[in-house]
């Protein structure tokens, strides 16, 4: 991958043409990341594993990864050895977005634990340190951990590129965490996140980090912006506030990328189209995409 990472969400829809034909006009375009929701308890969404190795097996070139994985439904000894089994099968392609759980009615409602924020936490915390022991190359991997306890359990190594672990923290204590041990921040959409306080989300992350002796720089930091590639601008310059989807010109976007990646650290960026998936895959990476990477040099 670049050193500055362009992708496109995609949401997992049961018109399964329609979501392969996005994947493969987000490949074509040239883009480096498709990501993929994780909502297994929407009937009107695919599974999103399944989903992946088939678009992984279709393409050639660009990276997938779940964006972001619901970890209460997903036990952290099976997800290890179902990322690096699609690593392995891709080529190395397969990235991994993780999340402690955000919507819990649903999630219990496919039989998974309710669990207190400070649990859930702990939980991806031991989580991630159990992943990277199951990527190990032939070892046995003994944890006697408070949520995934295992016992002479075989590793199985990603391909030699490895995988990253991107965390879609939200608050204080998650950020802290990516910064101590992730690779990356995966910043939720401003949906989730209001645009005016991701700053302050870099800044936790980069305090951790500089805190547990790591370098801030060499976490990724993927900004996440749901909107539309309109063919006229909008008045006035977009501005990095609130939660209201941006719509406005491949010179708006532009602008708003370059600022994001120039003045909040910004070092990656996964668009999230409203609509049409494919078409807007296809603007971003043909319209949008020269003109940030022209702009950062």
């Amino acid at each position: 991958m670049t050193d500055v990472l362009f992708g496109v969400s995609i949401a997992p829809a049961t018109e399964v043409e329609q979501v392969r034909a996005a994947a493969l006009a987000a490949e074509h375009a040239g883009l480096d990341l498709v990501g993929i929701q994780d909502e297994p308890y929407f009937g009107h969404r695919l599974e999103a594993f399944t989903l992946m190795a088939d678009l992984l097996a279709r393409t050639e070139r660009i990276h997938l990864f779940p964006d972001v994985v619901a970890l209460p439904l997903r036990p952290a000894p099976v997800l290890a050895r179902t990322a690096s089994t699609l690593s392995l099968m891709s080529g190395g392609r397969f990235q991994l977005g993780l999340g402690a759980g955000g919507v819990w009615d649903a999630m219990t409602s496919m039989g998974a634990e309710q669990l207190q924020p400070a649990q859930s936490l702990a939980a991806l915390a031991e989580s991630i340190t159990l992943l990277r022991q199951l990527w190990q190359t032939e070892v046995e991997v003994a944890a006697a951990g408070e949520w995934y306890p295992v016992h002479s359990l075989a590793s199985q190594a990603p391909h030699s590129a490895g995988i990253e672990i991107w965390l879609g923290a939200l608050r204080a204590r998650s950020l802290a965490l990516t910064g101590r041990v992730a690779d990356g921040w995966a910043a939720p959409t401003q949906k989730y996140l209001p645009m005016e306080v991701w700053a302050d989300g870099n800044r936790a992350v980069d305090r951790a980090a500089a805190e547990a002796g790591r370098d801030p720089a060499a976490i990724r930091r993927l900004a996440q912006v749901i909107g539309t590639i309109t063919p006229d601008a909008t008045s006035g310059p977009i501005e990095l506030t609130g939660k209201a989807p941006i719509r406005t010109s491949a010179a708006g976007w532009s602008d708003l990328l370059t600022k994001l990646a120039e003045e909040h650290g910004f070092t990656g960026f996964v668009f999230w189209p409203e609509h049409e998936a494919a078409s807007q895959s296809t603007v971003f990476g043909a319209e949008v995409v020269p003109l940030v990477r022209q702009r950062l040099g």
